[in-house]
């Protein structure tokens, strides 16, 4: 007999099946038709009671140590980002949001990364891919308070931390050696902002030393790239370049990739191919900026798209919870994915295509994987995404961490 931990009953999947989940040793030990009899004994049983499951949630960017810091940065970095086609997103990023970080410390840093991961595990996003600042104005007061935090919640969620020079490479010198840095004390990922240097020539080494460092150690790379209205930056095509000349094939990551948007299709056809040859992934954040990825076009081309949180109350965004189905239902307004397909194609967007994008493997239901889920109160898909409200249950690793109950009476 298999021992099982959690028996989940009455479990519906995409594809209209109700199943029987039992997990044992945190991973799924079957997946099998309801009518079928459950093998085993099992420590604790839920009832799903017919309501979808789904892998947990999974964040591909998220400023971590900047949550909640909005009030102390004001509206000038928030309006200038939004607006128009971004012709003044670089002003914003290395004027009124720098400010910022003249404030870091970790008093105040770390209770506002435990709120924003407690809020996390609430709406099931267990796989989260979060960049923090390293500059010569942030020193490594953020990376710090995050890294410690990062132990704290080892057994509820997976971390990934990108040491991320915002302020760019040559634009601000002693940047370079503070990121290297922040990898030995633990940082997982290599970072980068190439498009907010002056120069092509400069960019272009921008993108070089981080794909050197990330080959050098292991590492993976994740950029912020070509972030604003404008058909000349080509920051995507020089990551694409540089992980194929450092063997980072499939390890890196480029997030917003706004300027995409403008591109004539042929320069979209061209860069598609080469991120293909790369095994690069996107994260698009449609609802922080007025401009986006061809999230369409891109997975239509069998490329690797996730979409992400980007900010949570910070100098770019005034709202936000951790919560991905939230990020879905903002994103099917904005890239017109509403029919039912698309619908679907959003959850993947949010659970294993997103998990492909950060090379988590076997983010899927499916007997022998990894069990994170999330058991949620809703049967249909479009239900999900409308109410996105959090998950019933919340199970890492096949243990429950995480349980919410609504109630409400009307009275007439």
């Amino acid at each position: 007999m298999t021992e099982i931990d959690l028996l989940i009953q009455n479990a519906r999947l995409f594809d209209g099946r109700v199943v029987t989940i039992g997990i044992g040793g945190g991973r799924y030990r079957f997946v099998q038709e309801a009518e079928e009899p459950a093998s085993g004994d099992a420590a604790r049983t839920i009832d799903a009671g017919g309501a979808l499951v789904t892998p947990s949630f999974v964040n591909g960017h998220l400023h971590l140590e900047k949550v909640y810091t909005l009030p102390l940065a004001g509206d000038g970095a928030l309006s200038a980002y939004t607006s128009g086609a971004m012709d003044q997103a670089l002003s914003s990023i290395v004027g009124d949001a720098s400010a910022v970080k003249r404030h870091y410390d970790r008093s105040w840093i770390m209770p506002n990364v435990r709120r924003a991961l407690d809020e996390a595990v609430r709406h099931g996003t267990l796989h989260l891919q979060a960049f923090v600042d390293v500059d010569t104005a942030a020193g490594l007061e953020g990376i710090e308070s995050v890294l410690a935090v990062r132990e704290e919640y080892r057994d509820l969620l997976d971390l990934q931390v990108v040491a991320f020079p915002q302020d760019g490479l040559l634009r601000d010198p002693g940047a370079a050696e503070l990121c290297e840095e922040a990898m030995r004390l633990g940082a997982d990922v290599v970072g980068g902002i190439p498009w907010i240097e002056s120069t092509d020539r400069d960019a272009r080494a921008h993108v070089e030393w981080a794909c050197r460092l990330a080959a050098s150690g292991g590492h993976r790379v994740a950029m912020l790239v070509d972030d604003a209205g404008d058909p000349a930056l080509r920051t995507t095509e020089m990551l694409a370049e540089a992980m194929i000349d450092h063997g980072l094939q499939g390890r890196g990551v480029a997030c917003h990739a706004r300027a995409l948007g403008v591109y004539p299709t042929p320069s979209v056809q061209r860069l598609t191919e080469l991120a293909r040859r790369a095994g690069l992934g996107f994260v698009s954040d449609p609802h922080t900026g007025p401009l986006h990825l061809p999230v369409r076009e891109f997975l239509d081309d069998g490329l690797a798209v996730a979409l992400g949180q980007d900010d949570i109350e910070d100098a770019y965004y005034p709202f936000g919870r951790n919560n991905m189905l939230e990020v879905a239902f903002l994103a099917a307004h904005l890239l017109r994915f509403l029919s039912g397909p698309d619908q679907i194609r959003l959850i993947e967007l949010i659970t294993d295509r997103a998990a492909t994008v950060l090379g988590i493997e076997q983010h899927r239901i499916e007997t022998g994987a990894p069990a994170d889920l999330c058991v949620h109160t809703a049967e249909r898909v479009v239900d999900l995404l409308r109410d996105h409200a959090a998950p019933r249950w919340v199970v890492r690793d096949g243990r429950i961490i995480a349980e919410t109950e609504t109630h409400t009476v009307i009275h007439r």
